[in-house]
Order: structure tokens, then C-alpha cells, then sequence
């Protein structure tokens, strides 16, 4: 890929962003007469880019665009449902067209035929010219129609056929309308009535007769009512490729630490020559021990200036919610409204890159279980449009990311009733449980409350793997509720997981590294207290039985040390407890991971390695993998 298109790719998927930011913001204020200008700022920059890299074909269609969008300024008109769905298209097309020529490094072939589309859409809302004035607010029509986006575009169409149609224009208004709907179906991917309504579409064309093209429309409308259309943001598109743009001030603090590291190494190669000189060896511990004091901060200096290399601010990732969250209210039926805090908050590349999933699933169960719909709202009194918050903040080492709805909140006594009904704890531990580990138990593998599947959610999948997931990048998820208030599901996660904590113990005479966020505590139990179960083994601990793995066995080491009590830790593995039987317990160290290399890539259980003091290879456990394949 040249330079041009590399810069082209790099800019153009910023400017797609903001085009995205100012149009949702603008459909919450429609007169924002600032997020309108920024909209079109960004669809004119991005023509400009387009041909600087000679694709006509996106120029085209960003054009289109840009003449409704500028329209729209200079009548002082009305921002329109409609205007908002098309410019949100024509941006989603210019993204996938970007992220082609970035795999390929060429215009995509389809790019003409795909732009004459847009082109065409944009031409009949231009040439209607109603939907872009002040006008009525339109008809009544049910609430699944009303929060389609297919189905507001469906209605501007039907508001050019009935406006004034014996007035001067009427034929074309006519024609314009037809085409308007024709594309909305093709563009939405839509085959409710397709064939249908592009039968009866292209009669009443013939005939001139607005009132049978109306009644077409109103037939797919009844059908949009009846069954509204799939969320299309139900499954996300892969996250584009993120390039790290790096502080210049970084830079020269690396170049300011590589200067004193120079002259610290040059220090200690004096040291070396007084000591063949045979100095005195009080004068010299003195001086390495300085000298040892100073590479120790320059080091840990260097460690935060890479680390802050690799951070990204978290609106990489949360950039993308606000178009998701706004499909999936429209196909619920549950106005609501994100509302993001905090994107600003910096975390490791690895981290932003990751946290997309567990994210979602929150979001969706959060959209389809935890708000009302419109009517329960205005039994309690609560503003019909619902407000979800994505929030972060930096907490000390550790970044802090928030899910709070203002919905219906945890209903307990189903989450006991359904965790009885599927063995997920007796009834005398369920009764025992306060109201937080009842809520806890929504991360139980495979449970669920909904009462029925919905194209979002309700499998019973999805708030075990976001546990899993945040757990396996060295964090945790903690959930919160108050009964018609609210939930919160809480991310804490470490800022940087380059360097990790881990706690030494040994095992068959090998040295091994336990993360220390999985780690609750350490006991020392008498060996008649594990007892066997099955071909398991288990301890009771105040009352809760665990099952115990012996790490040497586990690892193929053969079984470990038999004389003597043994010792055990305790550890946290997605929410479940269970002991690690260990022969030694060693010490907390902050260490750098390496991926398993050579032999020891690919062997489940390890998640990296590093190299301690006395040269010997630290290999730290992937505590996930060695507890599964035991249960397995």
C-alpha cells in the first residue's frame, strides 16, 4: 500500500467516525445547528480524500450526500429520521469500502454500482424536497413501525405521495416516492413483501395514482407492525485494524531515559574496573548499591514510558456503541438513549481490543432484560426514553468501566428460582446467599431469566463468557442492582497486562507463577482432610466443599509432596472457588510476560513465561485451562 492510500485509510476511518458522532448526536438534537455543520464537514473532507486517491465512485456518493446535508443548512430545514438513516448508510458503505481497499489496496470493483445506489437514494429525497422542510410530524402508526428505521423511511415516502398531489410537481413527487421505497427495501436487505410491493409499486408508477402506491406502502407498514425487523447490529462487524499514533512528548521522554541509562551503564563499568583494581569493598557495595538504586528507578521509569506506547483511549472501543445500541432499541421497541463518560480513559491496546464482546453482551442484556417497555415506564413514572451509561475511569494500576441502566433491576426471586430449578445451588445454600451473590449468580455458565428467546439475547449464553473474558485478560466483574432503579455491571481491569502479579509456589521441584487476581487466599490442611470423590478430590472449607487439584499432578509431574499437611491455594476462577494443592508457597513479584515459545507453545495451562533472578524460566499458569481440563 502506498503512502497516500495508507494516510487515506488512517484519515478516512477518523473521518467516518465523526461523521457517525455528529449525526446520532444530531438525532437527539435535531437543531443543533453545530453537530449539522461537523456532519457535513466530515462527508465534504472525506470527498476531498476520495480524490486525492481517485476513487470517483466514493466522491459520488459522498457528493450526493453533502447536497442534501447543505440543503438542509442553508433552508434552516428539519433533520428528518430519514436524512439521519441515509447519511448513516452512506458512512457505513465509505467504511466498508475503506477497509477494502486496505485488504486489497484497490477500489472495489462493486464501488460504481454501490455508489449509482446511494446516489439515486439521496436524488429522490433531494427532488421530493418535503421531507426536508418543516412540516406535520406525520401519522400515528404503531410503535414497532415508528422505531423501525425501515419503517420511517417507508412513511417519508407515503408523506411525498399525499402532499398536495393535484399541486404543480406531483407526477415526480410520485415517481420520486416510488423509487425512495423501492430502494429502502433494497437497501435495508428486506424480503417482507418485497416482491409484492414492487408489484403494486410499479402499477400505480403507470397508472399516476398515488393513492394505490400509498395503500401498498401501508401494507408493508401493517406487515413492519406485526413483525418487526431483525436487529441488524445483533452480531458486530470485526473491529478495524487500530493504528497507534504515539505523543511526541512520549518519544523524548524514551530519548531522555535512554541518556540516563547510558550514563548509569557507564557507572557501573567504572565500578567493575575499581573492583579488578582491587578497591576497597566497603567504598565499592557502597557505590553498586547506589548505582543499583539508580538503574532500579530508571528501569521502572522505562517500564511506564513503553507501557504508555501501547495505551489507547477506550473511545477506540466505545465509538462503536452508540449506532448498536440505537439499532437494538429500535428493533425492542424501548427508546434509550447511551449516554458514554470517561472515553478518554487510557488502557492497554490489548485491553480496549478486547473488552468489545463482554461489552456488548452487557449492553444487549442490558437493552432487552433490564429496561421496561414505554408503557411499564409510564406506569412508574419514569421518562419514556430509557438511558444506559457506558462510563471509565482510571483507579490507581487498574481502569474501571461501568454498565448502568435505569431498568426494572435484578428480580431476585427469579434468579433463585430459575438456579434451583437448574441445580446451580441447593435451596439451603440459596437461602443462605445475600441479595449480592444471588445477583452474582447471573454468571453461572448457561443461566438465564429470560422467559423467551429473542434475537438479542436469552440463550443462556453470554454473561459466563463475558466473565470468562474479562477474568482471562487479569480483571473482574462485579453486578449491583436496586429493584425498579437499575443495574450496574462493573469491569475492573488492570491498566497494562504487559506486566502482571503473579505468586511464586513449587511444584515437583519446578517454579511456577500464579496470578495473583485469581488468588483469594493461601491455608495449610491436613492431608486426610482432601478427601477423594470419585476420581476427583475435594476439602471443605467454612462450610463450602472445593475441589482440589494437585498442580504436579495436573501438569504431568506426577503426583507432589505426600508427607506433611499440605498446602493449598485458593483461588477464584470465573467466579467458582477451588484449591491448588502446591508442595511450596513462594513470594509476590510484578513480572513482563512472554507468550510460550518452542516447546512450550501450544501446552495448555501456561499463559506465559518470564525469567527470574536467578536465571531459571518462571512459566505462569493459565489457571482457566488447568481447572477445565481437570473437570474434563
Amino acid at each position: 500500500m502506498n503512502e497516500f492510500l495508507e494516510q487515506f485509510v488512517i484519515e478516512g476511518r477518523e473521518l467516518v467516525t465523526q461523521g457517525n458522532d455528529d449525526l446520532l448526536a444530531l438525532e437527539e438534537h435535531p437543531d443543533d445547528r453545530e453537530r449539522l455543520a461537523g456532519a457535513f464537514r466530515a462527508f465534504h473532507t472525506l470527498k476531498g480524500a476520495a480524490g486525492i486517491v481517485d476513487f470517483v465512485a466514493m466522491g459520488r456518493a459522498l457528493h450526493a450526500a453533502e447536497d442534501v446535508l447543505s440543503a438542509v443548512r442553508s433552508n434552516n430545514a428539519q433533520v428528518t429520521p430519514l436524512l439521519i438513516d441515509m447519511c448513516l448508510g452512506c458512512l457505513d458503505q465509505v467504511g466498508a469500502w475503506i477497509d477494502q481497499m486496505q485488504a486489497t489496496g484497490e477500489i472495489p470493483p462493486a464501488a460504481e454500482d454501490e455508489a449509482d445506489d446511494l446516489v439515486r437514494r439521496f436524488s429522490a429525497m433531494a427532488g421530493a424536497g418535503k421531507p426536508l422542510l418543516p412540516g406535520d410530524p406525520g401519522p400515528v402508526v404503531p410503535a414497532a413501525v415508528a422505531l423501525s428505521s425501515i419503517g420511517r423511511d417507508l412513511l417519508e415516502a407515503q408523506k411525498m405521495l399525499l402532499a398536495e398531489p393535484a399541486a404543480e410537481g406531483a407526477a415526480g413527487r410520485l415517481e420520486s416516492a416510488g423509487r425512495v421505497a423501492a430502494n429502502v427495501l433494497r437497501h435495508h436487505g428486506r424480503s417482507l413483501d418485497a416482491t409484492d410491493l414492487e408489484g403494486l409499486l410499479q402499477s400505480s408508477l403507470l397508472a399516476g395514482d398515488a393513492a394505490a402506491m400509498s395503500a401498498a406502502i401501508d401494507k408493508v407498514l401493517e406487515g413492519l407492525a406485526e413483525r418487526p425487523p431483525e436487529p441488524a447490529a445483533a452480531t458486530a462487524a470485526p473491529p478495524a485494524e487500530v493504528t497507534l499514533r504515539v505523543d511526541v512528548d512520549r518519544v523524548d521522554a524514551l530519548i531522555r531515559l535512554t541518556g540516563e541509562l547510558l550514563i548509569a551503564k557507564n557507572a557501573i563499568g567504572h565500578s567493575a574496573a575499581l573492583a579488578e583494581a582491587a578497591a576497597d569493598p566497603r567504598a565499592l557495595a557502597v557505590a553498586l548499591k547506589n548505582q543499583h538504586l539508580l538503574l532500579d528507578r530508571l528501569v521502572g521509569e522505562l517500564q511506564r514510558s513503553v507501557f504508555s506506547l501501547r495505551v489507547l483511549p477506550l473511545h477506540h472501543v466505545f465509538q462503536r456503541f452508540p449506532r448498536l445500541v440505537r439499532e437494538m432499541a429500535n428493533s425492542l421497541g424501548k427508546p434509550a438513549r447511551l449516554m458514554i463518560e470517561g472515553a478518554t480513559t487510557e488502557a492497554d491496546k490489548t485491553i480496549v481490543e478486547a473488552i468489545f464482546e463482554p461489552l456488548l453482551h452487557v449492553l444487549r442484556n442490558a437493552l432487552d432484560h433490564g429496561l421496561e417497555s414505554p408503557d411499564e415506564r409510564a406506569q412508574l413514572g419514569k421518562p419514556a426514553t430509557a438511558t444506559v451509561r457506558l462510563r471509565a475511569a482510571r483507579q490507581g494500576e487498574h481502569v474501571l468501566i461501568d454498565v448502568e441502566d435505569d431498568g426494572r433491576g435484578i428480580d431476585l426471586a427469579r434468579v433463585r428460582d430459575v438456579a434451583l430449578q437448574r441445580n446451580v445451588a441447593s435451596q439451603s445454600a440459596l437461602a443462605a446467599m445475600s441479595d449480592a451473590e444471588l445477583a452474582d449468580l447471573i454468571f453461572a455458565p448457561g443461566f438465564s431469566t429470560a422467559s423467551e428467546v429473542t434475537g438479542l439475547s436469552g440463550r443462556g449464553v453470554g454473561m459466563d463468557v463475558v466473565r470468562t473474558t474479562i477474568e482471562r485478560l487479569g480483571g473482574q466483574v462485579a453486578v449491583s442492582s436496586r429493584p425498579r432503579r437499575g443495574t450496574t455491571v462493573q469491569f475492573t481491569l488492570p491498566f497494562t497486562v504487559m506486566m502482571t502479579q503473579v505468586l511464586t509456589v513449587e511444584a515437583a521441584g519446578q517454579v511456577f507463577g500464579v496470578p495473583m487476581a485469581a488468588v483469594v487466599e493461601t491455608v495449610r490442611v491436613e492431608r486426610s482432610a482432601i478427601a477423594p470423590v470419585g476420581a476427583a478430590r475435594a476439602m471443605v472449607l467454612r462450610n463450602r466443599t472445593l475441589p482440589v487439584i494437585d498442580l504436579a499432578r495436573a501438569l504431568g509431574r506426577g503426583p507432589g509432596a505426600s508427607a506433611g499437611d499440605a498446602n493449598v491455594l485458593i483461588v477464584s476462577i470465573a467466579g467458582q472457588w477451588g484449591g491448588l494443592e502446591v508442595d511450596r508457597l513462594g513470594e509476590p513479584m510484578d513480572v513482563m510476560l512472554k507468550p510460550p515459545e518452542g516447546l512450550l507453545a501450544g501446552v495448555p495451562g501456561i499463559d506465559g513465561t518470564t525469567l527470574l533472578g536467578d536465571g531459571r524460566v518462571l512459566i505462569v499458569l493459565d489457571l482457566h485451562e488447568i481447572f477445565d481440563n481437570a473437570d474434563g
